[in-house]
């Protein structure tokens, strides 16, 4: 199931909006006869791809072989055909699913389909990483809007500017970070303050990828999480200014929330960063060339 998660975050890119899927057939003395992933919306999915890379000479070995993959298989007729039925017809006996699909045209009717037709199907290993992997996707689905990470920089005594006027917090290499995070992303969202101020460009230019959609807002043009969800958007950043921030904070709406502190860096006086909620928990922590970046997710 660990080479499901690697092999499936090489779609990180151009699976979108389809989940980041990987698979992986291992025949019955452990030995791995394919893998795949989903490469590409509106392509082959995992399962196909790993079938397809079995040599003829293994096809007799999927008999008593395994699936492992990293999310239910669909059952349903999209883009493609159910991948359920392709592993019915390959005889395989066993499949062990990561998660089931939160998805409403599979939600547990794959693995209905496949345990009817006679196949164990195990479910829920690794379940915690398969979901965490696909937390967009998940987000999307089950709240009907996007997964929502606020984001800022801030100074060692708590500012994100300097005398209320703008200062680079970020080093090269997290600014680079900040624009991988972008090339991830559906969405990007800052108020109207900042957009007047700072007059931030928001884009992926010190990562390779596209960049995310531009959203300001302000009282005449608030946010609306049910057009964003209609607008296919599963994943939104944040970044400010503080007001922005807070607003989301006091709402709930946010899933996940990262803050950039530069360690040597402290100023007189200017906008305070918002403060962390009390039902945030560290996630992870790392400490780049003295600026240290805390990713929170809810309790």
């Amino acid at each position: 199931m660990r080479r499901c998660l690697q092999l499936a975050q090489n779609g990180q890119q151009n699976a979108k909006p389809n989940p980041m899927v990987g698979a992986v057939i291992v025949s019955s003395d452990g030995r791995i006869i394919g893998e795949g992933y989903h490469v590409r919306c509106g392509k082959a999915h995992a399962e196909v791809n790993a079938f397809a890379a079995v040599r003829p000479e293994d096809e007799i070995l999927l008999k008593e072989a395994t699936l492992y993959v990293s999310l239910e298989p669909c059952s349903h007729y999209g883009k493609t055909p159910p991948c359920a039925d392709l592993i019915i017809e390959k005889g395989i006996k066993r499949v062990v699913v990561g998660c089931v699909d939160a998805f409403a045209e599979v939600q547990g009717r794959g693995i209905k389909r496949l345990q009817e037709a006679g196949i164990e199907v195990k479910v829920g290993v690794l379940e915690a990483e398969c979901q965490a992997l696909n937390r967009c996707f998940f987000t999307y689905h089950r709240k009907q809007r996007p997964y929502i990470i606020l984001k800022w920089a801030q100074t060692a005594n708590g500012f994100i500017d300097d005398d209320f006027k703008p200062v680079q917090i970020s080093n090269a290499f997290t600014k680079m970070l900040s624009h991988k995070l972008r090339s991830e992303a559906d969405a990007i969202l800052v108020g109207r303050i900042t957009e007047e101020r700072d007059h931030p460009q928001l884009t992926v230019r010190d990562w390779k990828g596209n960049s995310p959609k531009r959203l300001v807002i302000d009282h005449a043009h608030p946010l609306n999480i049910e057009s964003l969800h209609a607008h296919h958007i599963q994943s939104l950043i944040v970044e400010g200014g503080a007001q922005t921030l807070r607003s989301f904070l006091v709402q709930g709406l946010w899933d996940e929330i990262r803050v950039e502190t530069n360690t040597t860096m402290t100023v007189g006086g200017g906008t305070r960063a918002p403060q962390i909620p009390a039902n945030a928990v560290v996630t992870k922590s790392n400490n780049y060339d003295g600026n240290q970046i805390i990713i929170y997710q809810r309790k």
